[in-house]
């Protein structure tokens, strides 16, 4: 296996978890600040390593493995450390529904490309909606303070309740399209 700069990118991205999660602890006033640069700076090395491995034909099956699993990393994470600072039953509601599609998502799509019907559950508009809606909940739930007389913690929660709604819907767009060959599998 060698590395190509998107696939170091992703790995930068789940070096970036742990010091995340450490900046998130630290007792001073701009550490929020920190976090949300650094989950910033993780979105963004999504975006380049996908960008860079298309542009220049640098796709691995390597970093086609880790890019969902870096992304998944980060979400997850991210959800534990909102939800622990602020433990209420919508937040926690939503973060579970969110983790628990992407672990059945993943699932499926493991076992769709083990039957060789890995096309079906392809990434759908809504799954892309549910993303751009679940990121920037997470970096305002991360950041948590008001800014310029925004109620960003409101704003956050709203975010992830609609992330949330997207993330059931995504879900059963790829449940449906995964249903025939779910049903022709028990037969």
């Amino acid at each position: 296996m060698t590395l190509n700069l998107p696939t170091v990118l992703t790995l930068l991205r789940i070096v970036i978890i742990p010091v995340l999660v450490l900046a998130f602890y630290l007792p001073y006033s701009w550490s929020n600040e920190v976090v949300v640069g650094l989950f910033i700076a993780a979105g963004i090395t999504d975006w380049a390593d996908g960008w860079i491995a298309r542009r220049y034909q640098m796709m691995s099956p390597f970093g086609a493995f880790l890019d969902p699993v870096a992304d998944k990393l980060l979400v997850a994470v991210s959800l534990v450390l909102i939800v622990q600072s602020h433990p209420e039953i919508l937040l926690t509601l939503a973060a579970a529904i969110i983790v628990g599609r992407e672990i059945t998502i993943s699932a499926l799509r493991e076992w769709m490309a083990e039957i060789g019907q890995r096309a079906r559950v392809r990434v759908s508009v809504v799954g892309k909606s549910k993303t751009v809606f679940q990121m920037v909940a997470i970096g305002f739930l991360l950041y948590g303070e008001p800014l310029l007389d925004l109620p960003v913690m409101t704003i956050g929660r709203v975010l992830l309740l609609v992330a949330a709604v997207l993330t059931m819907w995504s879900m059963v767009i790829y449940l449906r399209s995964a249903w025939p060959a779910i049903t022709a599998e028990r037969s």
